[in-house]
């Protein structure tokens, strides 16, 4: 009967995906202008064109760049610009104001980052979503799946329970119609999901509104979680099918996963420059463990690199990583809990087995003894990954760290990740903006409160008041908060990745008005 389900489950989420006319996909429909557009940088940010809306059919249009691209004084960036309705950034229209608090500034800025429900639109690569909702700011014009958990939390402290529900519900129409929730509400994102916070959500949503309250979301929890499991019945030991991986001795983990293996729209020019460091035949798994990577929430980072410092040599499908599989453990307490609410012995024994199992795996296969933190492990190599990240406070912000090792994982924060400016990514400089010097609003407030659960409070309000110090230096320098910052040199400002800093910026406010009032 499992196996039946999973191959039900795998023939709705095709017919979903593929049934979907209205859905616009410039990298196909564009095909050679397209590629044009991006390859000769005329946006400096390739997310820009993909975001950008025909004004007439694009069938149409490519027939008149064939027609025209050759003729004398052809301008390919004003054919652009005639042709298609050119998005702005987010937030774009809010105006600085010297007299605000960072707190007053965070509770005015909500609104500059909330857009209303969404109206269909032919030839757009959004996904019209049917709640408001929050997005992050900049370059991010539409909700991204995790940024959103951490803006909730911002949102709860707002006094904005009506903005979270609205959030949540757009997250459970996604699951209802797509299938899973995408890295965000657009075409191209429609191949990857992001880190599934989506338990995460409903918690925080029942922590306020209560468990019945919560019961409503029970189904797109269990189809979140089958999303994630498709295939399990698939994977050999030691080895991955999609998003499942069977660990040598028979248990089940998870890794991030891509469903295509092709340059991703939105960064086409850095992943085929990339790429062309390597053999033609060797391309497609690259871009399948870009978009891996992508799904991850951390691109790009030295957790994924097999050098530990050169992007080419990116992995991320062989890699089984800590965070993910404590946040699927999560998911499946969460489905536990809200079914003996609901009265479902039977399903709330099965997933709390589930989770059991999940807890005894992670920390027999994720835990690193020689390092004393939780860590990533490397199906191939048969051993962890040399990178040590910040990604090592999961496990105690779920809950399924040992006293032990929460206090080995606190004192390896201590020594060496905590910097002036807060907790930093990774101990590795590469140049990728998911390490060495940056820190991340997400992982500050993980760090921060995975250690209070284990009551290392000294340690947890020191990266509370360094990261909150940073962020109002820099308010006061700018007017505005980040979507990342340095924390090896406060003086600066950070860098890294493929896109210029942005800000906002939706899940730093969520974390700084948290912080500041104390939940």
């Amino acid at each position: 009967m499992k196996r039946i389900a999973y191959l039900l489950l795998s023939f709705l989420l095709a017919c979903q995906t593929s049934s979907q006319p209205d859905y616009f996909r410039p990298h196909l429909q564009l095909d050679e202008l397209f590629r044009e557009v991006q390859l000769r940088r005329v946006f400096p940010d390739n997310k820009t064109f993909v975001d950008s809306r025909p004004k007439t059919d694009p069938a149409r249009i490519l027939e008149q760049y064939q027609a025209q691209k050759g003729a004398a004084g052809f301008d390919l960036k004003a054919f652009v610009e005639a042709h298609f309705e050119i998005p702005g950034g987010a937030g774009e229209d809010f105006e600085l104001n010297p007299a605000l608090s960072m707190e007053d500034h965070i509770s005015n800025h909500w609104r500059y980052l909330t857009r209303p429900a969404d109206e269909a639109a032919s030839w757009s690569t959004l996904i019209p979503l049917p709640h408001e909702y929050v997005v992050p700011g900049g370059r991010f014009r539409e909700i991204y799946y995790w940024d959103s958990y951490f803006t909730m939390h911002g949102l709860a402290n707002s006094e904005r329970m009506d903005l979270l529900e609205s959030m949540l519900r757009n997250f459970a129409w996604q699951i209802d119609h797509i299938g899973h929730i995408p890295n965000g509400n657009r075409t191209y994102y429609l191949s990857r999901s992001q880190p599934p916070f989506f338990g995460a959500m409903v918690s925080l949503y029942q922590h306020h509104k209560g468990t019945q309250a919560a019961l409503a979301f029970l189904p797109q929890l269990e189809k979140e979680w089958a999303f994630w499991m498709q295939g399990a019945e698939q994977a050999a030991p030691g080895a991955g099918h999609r998003r499942v991986v069977q660990m040598p001795d028979g248990s089940l983990l998870n890794r991030y996963y891509d469903d295509t293996e092709i340059p991703r729209p939105e960064s086409y020019v850095q992943d085929v420059e990339t790429a062309e460091q390597l053999p033609e035949a060797e391309r497609p798994l690259l871009y399948r463990n870009l978009r891996a990577a992508a799904e991850s929430g951390w691109d790009f980072s030295s957790r994924w690199f097999t050098d530990s410092k050169t992007l080419a040599t990116i992995n991320t499908t062989n890699i089984v990583p800590v965070d993910l599989n404590s946040l699927l453990y999560h998911l499946e307490e969460t489905i536990s809990e809200l079914h003996l609410a609901a009265g479902n012995g039977d399903k709330a024994e099965d997933f709390e087995i589930r989770a059991e199992s999940r807890k005894a795996a992670i920390n027999k296969w994720l835990w690193n003894p020689s390092e004393g933190v939780y860590g990533d492990y490397h199906l191939l190599q048969k051993a962890f990954t040399p990178v040590v990240s910040l990604a090592m406070v999961y496990p105690l912000y779920f809950g399924l760290a040992e006293d032990a090792q929460a206090a080995s994982v606190a004192q390896r924060l201590e020594r060496d990740f905590l910097l002036p400016g807060g907790l930093v990514t990774t101990l590795h400089e590469t140049g990728q903006q998911w390490d060495y010097p940056n820190g991340w609003a997400p992982l500050q407030w993980m760090a921060i409160q995975g250690l209070s659960r284990y009551e290392h409070h000294q340690l947890s309000s020191e990266i509370a008041t360094r990261w909150l110090r940073l962020n109002r230096k820099v308010f006061r320098e700018t007017g505005r908060l980040m979507e990342k910052y340095n924390v090896a040199d406060t003086s600066l400002h950070a860098g890294g990745g493929e896109y210029p800093l942005q800000d906002g910026f939706g899940w730093t406010n969520g974390v700084a008005i948290s912080i500041i009032r104390g939940e």
